[in-house]
């Protein structure tokens, strides 16, 4: 009885101490390509380092929590610190006007320099962005430097290229893709190192300054997070974690002691509290109509580009699922099993790899550019589908047409043009429309080989005015507008064209 009551204490004594254990700090960040900030240990990948991953660790270990590292992309940090799907996010998170409007952030910790990179034989010829007018200029989007090529769009006829990580920017400049890239020194100096034959221009295009972000209502945690920062600039707690990652330069002697001499001051959301000359501020997001007006005209053209890279693709793959249908349908047996193997592999594997390896894969051989990459890889896609809409329709139409067709004196070639291939199409109308609806909306996913149609156009928007609620309903409307009407005509089509008797 005496051990069966101690070892119940002892449960009850343990389960206290570890209701009483603080939880840990669940920090956000993106290791995809986020070298120095946040990336896979190259040692041991289930781990995540970084002169961010160390500035986390050291923000946990003065609260006196565990850091537990939470994977976001970094286009959906802001909101997902407002989601609350984690305690604090940092990894190169700029401080702009709309982050700190919606969310509690903390004072910089980190001073960067926005400069031009290019390749090595334009450097003389590529200076400014001035000198690259009517030239494609890569980027992150949702970022200060996205703002700065939107400018520069407006001032200098620059085509802004867009991307969601930091490494193929690079890599595309080298391959000649893009003629120059505009992000953080940080990256741009990370980048030269892994892409020879690239050169950086010293001047600053734009200051900027890196923070740490939480939950609108987290003000508390913020106060001690701006604490935490202040005494790891005294104590050389921030020299030494920048230095061991190389990022140490004598910008940030200046920014600590700017931070530190304005302490009162620091810290307060909606406000840049260094009020650092040539800081480029978020435009347009003081109101919602100014929100629209800036954004609206970039919208348009992106539902121009989707609902034009959607038409092509379409086109594609009716004309190809044909062929394939056909072949199936009428080809020998070798032709029969390769075309099968076909429609299996592009069903059954995503189009999102299927475009990566096409943009990126292929690069080596073929260098296409990113619409036309776009536009084969939906179009292959689809084709599969296409192909099994067509094939079944053409088995629907009854076999003895067909032999009524021979007696008459038709052709196979013949028949299949003249009787079977028109009732064909319109028994497969109806899904061939449903293919088109779901062609548009899959057409988002070409924003990760760089192609800036409507929906990464409208999480750009999102990302700069710190919320979705404006660039959602507007995206959805744009979508409903280009939908709605195709499936009008599909339905005037079945009806001018319904088989009789159906």
């Amino acid at each position: 009885m005496r051990r069966l009551v101690a070892c119940v204490g002892l449960v009850l004594l343990a389960a206290s101490a570890h209701a009483q254990a603080p939880a840990p700090l669940r920090w956000g960040g993106d290791a995809e390509g986020g070298a120095p900030f946040v990336e896979a240990d190259p040692s041991d990948p289930s781990r995540v380092a970084g002169f961010d991953v160390e500035i986390a660790e050291h923000i946990a270990a003065r609260l006196g929590r565990t850091p537990q590292f939470i994977q976001v992309a970094f286009q959906s940090l802001d909101q997902s610190a407002r989601r609350g799907d984690f305690d604090i996010g940092l990894s190169g998170i700029e401080d702009i006007h709309a982050r700190r409007q919606s969310l509690a952030a903390s004072i910089p910790y980190y001073e960067f320099r926005e400069v031009l990179t290019v390749r090595e034989g334009d450097r003389e010829r590529y200076r400014t962005l001035a000198d690259l007018r009517g030239r494609r200029v890569a980027t992150l989007g949702g970022t200060m430097a996205y703002d700065l090529l939107l400018e520069a769009a407006r001032s200098h006829g620059i085509t802004a290229v867009s991307y969601d990580e930091d490494v193929h920017p690079y890599s595309d400049l080298a391959n000649g893709r893009v003629d120059a890239v505009v992000l953080d020194h940080v990256l741009a100096e990370r980048a030269m190192r892994r892409n020879p034959g690239l050169v950086t221009h010293a001047a600053a295009l734009a200051i900027g300054h890196y923070i740490v972000i939480t939950a609108p209502d987290h003000t508390a945690l913020r106060d001690q997070l701006d604490t935490i920062l202040r005494d790891a600039m005294r104590d050389g707690t921030l020299e030494r974690i920048f230095r061991k990652w190389n990022v140490w330069n004598e910008d940030q002697p200046a920014l600590f002691a700017r931070v530190l001499g304005t302490a009162g001051t620091l810290g307060t959301a909606g406000t840049n509290p260094l009020g650092t000359p040539g800081t480029v501020r978020t435009v347009g997001t003081d109101s919602s109509s100014g929100a629209i007006q800036l954004y609206l005209p970039s919208l348009l053209r992106a539902a121009v580009i989707t609902l034009a890279l959607s038409c092509f693709a379409m086109a594609l793959a009716v004309a190809l699922g044909s062929l394939i249908a056909i072949g199936r349908v009428y080809g020998d047996r070798v032709t029969r099993m390769l075309l099968t193997v076909y429609v299996e592999v592009m069903r059954g594997t995503p189009v999102l790899l299927q475009l990566f390896v096409i943009y990126y894969g292929l690069a080596a051989v073929i260098r296409l550019p990113a619409f036309i990459a776009a536009l084969v890889g939906l179009g292959l896609n689809y084709a599969a589908y296409e192909s099994e809409i067509y094939r079944s329709a053409l088995e629907a139409v009854p076999r003895g047409q067909m032999d009524a067709a021979r007696i008459l004196g038709f052709s196979n070639f013949q028949a299949v043009r003249l009787i079977r291939a028109p009732q064909a199409f319109r028994i497969a109308l109806a899904p061939m429309t449903n293919d088109f609806v779901a062609l548009l909306k899959d057409s988002s996913l070409v924003s990760v080989i760089t192609v800036v149609e409507l929906t990464k156009q409208t999480q750009i928007f999102a990302t700069n005015i710190g919320s979705w609620l404006l660039p959602g309903l507007l995206c959805a409307a744009m979508y409903l507008m280009m939908s709605l009407p195709l499936g009008y005509l599909a339905r005037r089509l079945e009806e001018r064209w319904r088989m009789p008797g159906a």
